[in-house]
């Protein structure tokens, strides 16, 4: 079986139409948009960490919102649907994201990562050990 056909059995067709075609969920009716609980967001496919719930923010655009990642991701110049935008993708999978643009929050660096639900898995603060994110815990210790 090729990478291809084992993505479309392990994901739902959204999750493969974002991550893989570059599709975009419709806004305000995902997953996370609104998801206020502490932990990690990861990539649907690899399992890779992208983003914490400490720099996710409502930004009032429908899709989940974050001013950082965890780490570097791929930043590509995105031409499609007549518009000029940069493309976020994991590193590791090559998953589409979502786009950064310059709006958002100026205290925290100016940056606004809008993702797609469609392309993360959450992990809640309290299942981080036991899946494997252990190293993450340190985020949440100042509370």
């Amino acid at each position: 079986m090729n990478k291809r056909d084992d993505l479309k059995k392990r994901l739902t067709k959204l999750q493969y139409e974002v991550t893989q075609k570059n599709a975009t969920e419709p806004p305000f009716a995902n997953e996370y948009f609104d998801n206020e609980a502490e932990g990690l967001y990861v990539d649907v496919v690899s399992g890779e960490p992208l983003f914490s719930s400490k720099d996710k923010y409502d930004a009032g655009c429908g899709w989940p919102s974050f001013t950082k990642p965890l780490q570097e991701v791929e930043e590509k110049t995105d031409l499609s649907h007549g518009m000029r935008r940069i493309d976020v993708r994991s590193k590791q999978a090559d998953s589409h994201l979502g786009h950064v643009f310059d709006d958002g929050p100026e205290a925290e660096g100016g940056l606004r990562y809008c993702i797609n639900s469609a392309s993360l898995r959450f992990i809640p603060r309290e299942r981080l050990e036991k899946e494997g994110y252990g190293e993450y815990l340190k985020l949440f210790e100042d509370e």
